[in-house]
């Protein structure tokens, strides 16, 4: 698989992004990573891709929640949250990464291209083309979890314990994952455990991030 080549940002904020299944544990793991930094005197933005302009769309919705997808093709879905990832990159995270903050994103442009492909638009090349314009993160943590315990995980929360979901999709998509994680230096890190257990994981690499980025700054 092709690796995306994202945009080199050189400016004195940290942007971390999370990337897996629904069910991995990325919003606990967020949330206690927030919490933890801004305990330590860090401002920390949390933000989420596909913005709700995607989110709330009609043909967003259909994919999500509906077993029949006929009236809409995928790839149209596709571009339009790639725009949406582009402008919000670009709009939001970036003006907010020069002002020397920590912006952490629930899902990012690299769950875009594990969608395209693991739907079936492997020979698709536009995504590579337009990864540039997406400024590429300091840290990509992929939370790695089997298809039958993020299933277990989503059924667990009343308001989707009756929701679709497409379980061969689901196991196409953990692949992907773990591909692209490899291909573009992610952080792969095992999510079937405890949240505690999680978020060490997490906070350990990101506390290096940060000596490194205070080391960059204090030498420039």
């Amino acid at each position: 698989m092709t690796a995306l080549r994202l945009k080199q940002q050189g400016v004195p904020g940290l942007l971390i992004t999370f990337c897996g299944l629904d069910g991995c544990g990325k919003t606990t793991t967020i949330q206690m990573l927030k919490q933890e930094l801004e305990r330590r005197g860090h401002a920390v933005y949390l933000t989420k891709q596909p913005t709700d302009a995607v989110r709330k769309s009609e043909i967003f919705r259909t994919f999500m929640d509906c077993p029949e997808h006929d009236g809409y093709d995928y790839r149209a879905l596709s571009l339009m949250a790639a725009s949406d990832r582009i402008q919000h990159s670009n709009q939001v995270i970036l003006p907010l990464l020069r002002q020397g903050n920590i912006v952490i994103s629930d899902r990012y442009f690299y769950s875009c291209l594990a969608n395209l492909r693991a739907r079936g638009y492997e020979q698709d090349r536009w995504i590579y083309e337009i990864a540039s314009h997406i400024p590429e993160p300091d840290a990509a943590f992929f939370l790695d979890v089997p298809v039958e315990t993020a299933i277990r995980r989503v059924r667990s929360r009343p308001e989707e314990k009756d929701r679709y979901i497409d379980v061969p999709l689901q196991v196409r998509l953990r692949e992907e994952y773990r591909e692209i994680s490899a291909g573009c230096g992610g952080i792969l890190l095992s999510s079937d455990c405890s949240p505690q257990e999680t978020f060490g994981q997490v906070l350990h690499k990101v506390e290096t991030l940060l000596r490194e980025k205070a080391g960059v700054c204090a030498a420039i």
